[in-house]
């Protein structure tokens, strides 16, 4: 039984095609130095005008799931591969990586912040949380939201089925479903079922 009130953001845990998940994009420049934002490991990601990522935002079309970076400190002068992006950090022009998992057809485990039943399949979401995590670990706190869009209607994750961890159920607390990006900036979106 799920009951976990600790979430880890977008865990990539296959492909539609039934193969293994792709390993994420290397973006150089990918994060614009100094960002003022934090983008922590598998939360959603958005493409700027400018083709560097920030953080998603709630209710619209995303690009992908942050998967890391890595940069030269202006600071220490250091190369610092990190699992998040610290907010503000500024580095040497240039040596910026960041990794993000941008294909539409992956499908992600991800909590939810209430409890879903197995009648949430083809149905859709928009995040709960979206840019939340740990300066620690660097894992995001992502979640989805256990309030429904309905059938018809658009949101930013459509669910495909339950997550596998051993002890989730449906009805759980905070369920663990299944899903893949139903507002992609690159695909033409697919309302709920």
């Amino acid at each position: 039984m799920s009951t976990t009130n600790a979430p880890f953001g977008m865990r990539p845990v296959r492909h539609l095609n039934g193969k293994f998940v792709p390993p994420p994009r290397a973006i150089p420049g990918g994060i614009a130095s100094a960002y003022n934002t934090s983008i922590y490991f598998q939360n959603p990601v958005l493409l700027t005008t400018s083709g560097t990522i920030q953080i998603a935002t709630a209710t619209n079309d995303f690009y992908g799931v942050f998967a890391g970076c890595q940069y030269v400190s202006s600071t220490t002068g250091l190369l610092t591969p990190s699992m998040f992006w610290p907010a503000n950090t500024t580095y040497v022009a240039g040596t910026m990586v960041a990794y993000v998992w941008e294909d539409p057809s992956i499908i992600y485990e991800i909590q939810s912040n209430g409890s879903l039943a197995q009648a949430s399949v083809g149905d859709q979401a928009d995040f709960a949380a979206i840019s939340t995590g740990s300066t620690v670990t660097g894992l995001g706190y992502a979640t989805i939201s256990s309030s429904l869009e309905g059938a018809g209607v658009q949101g930013q994750l459509s669910i495909r089925g339950l997550g596998t961890e051993l002890s989730n159920a449906w009805g759980d607390a905070y369920t663990i479903v299944e899903v893949q990006i139903a507002q992609s900036q690159f695909v033409s979106n697919k309302v709920g079922i």
